[in-house]
C-alpha cells in the first residue's frame, strides 16, 4: 500500500475553515505544521499546529517548506491552488507522492457567481504577478475578463492602464475579499475609478472604447512597433508568419531580430508559444525587449549575439526564421544543428543573399517565393506606385 503524502495543499477562502471539505478539515486537524500567509493563518481558529508563516520572496517558503518532509503538513494557499494559484509551483518542486490537493472556490468562480457571467466565455487572468500589458492581445469592445490583481493599489493601475490604451469606458466591478465578512464589491468606468481598495482582491472587465484592437492574423500595424526602421513590414510579415505556420507549443528562432515583430506575433498566435529572438546590436536587443513588453510577452527571450555562434546552448526550435545576418557559415550551421523536420524560413533582399538561397534551395529542396508590392504614392498632381525592394522568401522543411 502506498504510503500517504507528507503534505495536504488546502485551497482556503475569505470564510475561512466554515468553507472547507470535510477531508480539509481533518487534515488540519491531524496536522502538526500549518503553512500560509498570514492572511490566512489568521483566518484559522487554534489548529493545535505549529503555524509557520510563509516567507517573502516566495521561493524562500519553498526551501522551507521541503525542511519539513517527513511530517504532516498542511500548505494553506487561496481558492484553486492549480488556477493561477501556489499549488503548480509547489507540485513541480516535490515528487508525485509527496502531496495532494483540495481545492476550495477559486476567485474565479466566486466572481462569476456574483456577476452571472459564464466562465466559458470569460477571459480569466492572473495579474498579480504579471504586467497589465498581458492584457493588450485581447482587449476589444464587448470583451469580458476577470483579473486577479496583487493588492488594492493595482486596481488604479489596471484603470490608468486601460485609459492609457484608449478603453476608459470600460465598466469596472471591483471584488474584495469575496466569500469572507469583509467582502465589498463596487463599480465604476475605467476613467471615473477613484477611492481605495484592499486586498485579496479582483476585478471584473467589461471592456468598451475607441482603442486600437490587435487583428487576431499576422500582420499586426508596423506603428504598434518601435523600430530604427530594421523591421519586417506589415505584408511581408504576414506572409513570413503563414510560412513559419505556428503551432500550439513551438518555440522559434527569430535570428537577426530587428524589432522583434516576427518573434512577437509568432508569440501572440497562441498562449503556449514561445520565441528566441537573437540579435547582434545591444540598442537593437533593447528594443525588441521593450516592444515584447508592450504586448507583456515574457514567453519572448533575447540573446545577444551574433548567429551562428550565439546559437550554442540555446534550446531547440521547432522553426526558424532569418531575417537578417544571413551567410554561409550560418546556413552550415543551421543545416547541421537543427533536427530533421524543422521548418526554416529564410528573407534576402541584396543579389547576393539571393544566390545564397537560390543554392541552399537546389540543395535541400523547398519552395523559393518572390515578393515584389508597391504602394500609392504622389505623382505630380496624381498618383503612382511606388515599388519597395522585393524580398526572396524561402522555405523549406529540413
Amino acid at each position: 500500500m502506498a504510503e500517504a503524502p507528507w503534505l495536504t495543499i488546502i485551497g482556503l477562502g475569505e470564510d475561512g475553515p466554515d468553507g472547507l471539505c470535510s477531508a480539509s478539515r481533518k487534515a488540519l486537524a491531524d496536522a502538526e505544521i500549518v503553512m500560509g500567509p498570514a492572511r490566512h493563518l489568521g483566518l484559522l481558529p487554534d489548529p493545535g499546529a505549529e503555524l509557520v508563516e510563509w516567507p517573502v520572496p516566495f521561493a524562500d517558503g519553498l526551501k522551507a517548506l521541503e525542511g519539513f518532509r517527513g511530517r504532516r503538513v498542511v500548505a494553506l494557499v487561496s481558492g484553486d491552488p492549480f488556477w493561477f494559484g501556489a499549488g503548480s509551483v509547489i507540485a513541480a518542486r516535490l515528487g508525485a507522492g509527496e502531496w495532494r490537493a483540495l481545492p476550495g472556490r477559486s476567485t474565479f468562480s466566486l466572481a462569476a457567481a456574483r456577476l452571472g457571467w459564464p466562465l466559458e466565455t470569460t477571459l480569466c487572468l492572473g495579474l498579480h504577478a504579471a504586467p497589465m500589458t498581458r492584457l493588450r492581445p485581447d482587449l476589444a469592445p464587448g470583451l469580458r475578463a476577470i483579473v486577479l490583481l496583487r493588492d488594492g493599489a493595482a486596481v488604479g493601475d489596471l484603470a490608468a492602464y486601460l485609459r492609457a490604451e484608449g478603453f476608459g469606458e470600460s465598466r469596472l466591478t471591483v471584488l474584495e475579499a469575496l466569500g469572507g465578512p469583509r467582502e465589498r464589491v463596487s463599480m465604476a468606468t475605467a476613467a471615473d475609478l477613484s477611492g481605495t481598495f484592499s486586498h485579496p482582491v479582483c476585478v471584473a472587465l467589461d471592456v468598451a472604447g475607441s482603442g486600437t484592437v490587435l487583428p487576431r492574423v499576422s500582420g499586426i500595424s508596423d506603428r504598434f512597433f518601435e523600430t530604427d526602421g530594421q523591421i519586417t513590414k506589415r505584408p511581408v510579415r504576414a506572409l513570413a508568419l503563414s510560412a513559419l505556420a505556428p503551432m500550439p507549443g513551438e518555440r522559434l528562432w527569430d535570428i537577426g531580430g530587428g524589432s522583434g515583430s516576427i518573434g512577437i506575433e509568432w508569440c501572440l498566435a497562441h498562449r503556449s508559444l514561445r520565441a528566441i529572438a537573437i540579435e547582434s546590436r545591444p540598442e537593437r536587443a533593447a528594443r525588441i525587449r521593450a516592444n515584447a513588453d508592450r504586448f507583456g510577452l515574457d514567453r519572448l527571450r533575447v540573446v545577444e549575439g551574433q548567429a551562428p555562434g550565439a546559437l550554442a546552448g540555446l534550446d531547440l526550435p521547432h522553426a526558424v526564421f532569418v531575417g537578417g545576418g544571413l551567410s554561409e557559415a550560418l546556413m552550415v550551421d543551421l543545416a547541421a544543428r537543427l533536427p530533421s523536420g524543422t521548418r526554416l524560413v529564410a528573407h534576402a533582399v541584396t543579389l547576393e543573399s539571393e544566390a545564397l538561397l537560390a543554392g541552399w534551395s537546389a540543395r535541400l529542396g523547398g519552395e523559393l517565393l518572390r515578393i515584389e508590392l508597391a504602394e500609392a504614392a504622389p505623382l505630380g498632381a496624381r498618383r503612382g506606385w511606388s515599388p519597395s525592394r522585393p524580398v526572396v522568401q524561402w522555405r523549406v522543411v529540413l
